[in-house]
């Protein structure tokens, strides 16, 4: 029985965690799987071209099997064979095996990209109901149309929308037309973004204070201090 040192000395095969989890999901079976694992660990091992007929023994298939799996990873566009000339002037063919990944990035970016969607769609929904919570009401077909509009048009941030409703009904103004005119003012600003919004009103509401208390300064009426030591003086 040989012992663990015996199968650490047979060093191992180091492949990505991600490819194990998504192999099946960029096309390639469990048979091809397991012949690129093959040619990995022969590639890890300073060997970039095994010979077919050693690895079709040791997945216990036919030889030509072999070769119709290694034909399909090609025409899939997972591996492929390279000729490159060696410090001796001669030609060598190797096996390009990091092409998986980039059909794995490929793969996951999509994955990425519809998950985003969905969190898009779920927003939008939200904000429909939003609007229909404020108002009392369910919203007509040209409201729909109109906040549709600062979606896909005018390209206003979801979080954008919502504060600009906020402001309108602390306003006590539950129309499209007021949110819109809000909404306009932020762009004429250059305000693109929630967080830039909040700045922008911290800093009206810190002038409008300092205004106002300069205003209370000015309305103040002069009031002479009394003369203890000299009454008769004024």
């Amino acid at each position: 029985m040989l012992s663990i040192n015996e199968f650490l000395k047979a060093d191992l095969t180091n492949v990505s965690n991600l490819l194990l989890k998504y192999y099946k999901k960029i096309g390639m079976s469990d048979k091809e799987f397991l012949f690129y694992l093959q040619l990995l660990s022969y590639n890890q091992m300073g060997n970039p071209f095994p010979d077919l007929s050693v690895i079709a023994e040791t997945m216990d298939i036919p030889v030509d099997e072999l070769f119709k799996l290694l034909q399909h990873l090609i025409d899939q566009g997972i591996i492929s064979i390279e000729t490159n000339t060696n410090q001796q002037g001669q030609k060598e063919d190797s096996y390009n095996l990091t092409l998986v990944y980039e059909r794995l990035s490929m793969y996951l970016e999509q994955q990425q990209k519809k998950t985003q969607d969905r969190q898009q769609e779920n927003q939008v929904v939200n904000l429909y109901r939003t609007f229909e919570t404020e108002f009392g009401r369910p919203l007509s077909p040209i409201e729909f149309e109109t906040i549709q509009s600062w979606l896909t048009t005018d390209h206003y941030d979801i979080e954008l929308i919502q504060l600009a409703l906020r402001e309108a009904v602390l306003n006590q103004a539950y129309s499209l037309k007021y949110i819109d005119r809000i909404l306009l003012s932020w762009e004429r600003k250059n305000l693109t973004s929630k967080q830039q919004v909040q700045v922008d009103q911290k800093k009206r509401l810190a002038k409008i204070e300092s205004q106002s208390e300069a205003e209370i300064e000015e309305e103040l009426p002069h009031i002479p201090l009394y003369n203890w030591l000299n009454p008769n003086q004024k």
